[in-house]
């Protein structure tokens, strides 16, 4: 069967077994307050990165490091996620924080049967799906996910800096304008962008509805913003390589697979004594 980069609410009333339902948002609390009935919760400070373990230093690896990918293998086995599970995972945000990211884990450890909910909690909550406190049945354990390696792109902050001396590849922050430019940034110590970066904040894949943009549309955007570059000369960052996995995902939309994602992101090179620009 088709399935995925997106699905809609409505997918969900009849998914194929084996399936998972994820949620994504942060904060237990949040997810205790209310989530879709079955959800698991996979918090993108504790299962999705790294950002709460002993020795974290955001100077090394950005605000949201890659786990081990052995400890990832486990967690997807405890979560009861096995090659053949259908996977879908949601946000409130339009997938950006950080359904994306879940997305973008299992698709880079060779998972292909993963989706991020179109629309997300809103969308869902409008087609009739309640929310509950109730936390899901317990999920039989299996063994680790089987994967030899992160099989999608990434890129450190040396190939960054090599990529931008290089014509023939583009670098994009899909953080929001005003952080770019360096006008304020809640999250950095230092505001501003890696020089010679584009900027396409990842909001301009959703439509005015918070569901992701026509592949069409959304095809013609990237075309106009890559301008004859391959997508898979293309670098995608953001504050700390979470939200860049939504534009990742809008670029599979649209047909143009193969961009590298920077993981440590701006958080990363503004804190590591390399250069920033701003205006």
């Amino acid at each position: 069967m088709t399935f995925g980069p997106i699905v809609s609410a409505s997918w969900l009333a009849s998914p194929p077994a084996p399936f998972r339902l994820m949620d994504a948002r942060a904060g237990a609390d949040v997810y205790a307050a209310g989530h879709l009935r079955g959800a698991l919760h996979a918090d993108v400070n504790l299962q999705l990165s790294t950002a709460s373990e002993p020795g974290f230093d955001p100077a090394r690896g950005g605000r949201h490091p890659l786990p081990d990918l052995a400890a990832w293998s486990r967690r997807l086995g405890a979560w009861g996620i096995g090659p053949e599970t259908f996977v879908v995972a949601y946000d409130a945000a339009g997938g950006a924080n950080a359904a994306s990211r879940l997305w973008w884990m299992l698709r880079a450890v060779g998972h292909e049967r993963v989706a991020v909910l179109d629309g997300g909690l809103p969308a869902a909550q409008a087609a009739g799906l309640e929310l509950t406190g109730e936390p899901p049945a317990a999920v039989p354990a299996l063994p680790p996910y089987p994967c030899d390696g992160w099989r999608r792109p990434t890129a450190g902050a040396e190939r960054v800096r090599r990529c931008l001396s290089d014509p023939g590849w583009k670098v994009l922050d899909v953080r929001a304008r005003t952080r770019w430019l360096g006008e304020s940034d809640p999250f950095e110590p230092v505001a501003g962008r890696i020089p010679g970066t584009l900027n396409l904040p990842l909001t301009e894949n959703l439509g005015p509805d918070g569901r992701f943009r026509a592949p069409e549309e959304l095809r013609r955007a990237y075309l106009r913003l890559l301008d004859g570059t391959p997508p898979e000369r293309l670098v995608v960052h953001c504050g700390s390589g979470v939200t860049a996995c939504h534009t990742l995902l809008a670029l599979e939309l649209a047909g143009l697979d193969g961009a590298s994602l920077y993981v440590g992101s701006y958080s990363e090179w503004s804190r590591s004594g390399r250069p920033v620009e701003r205006g």
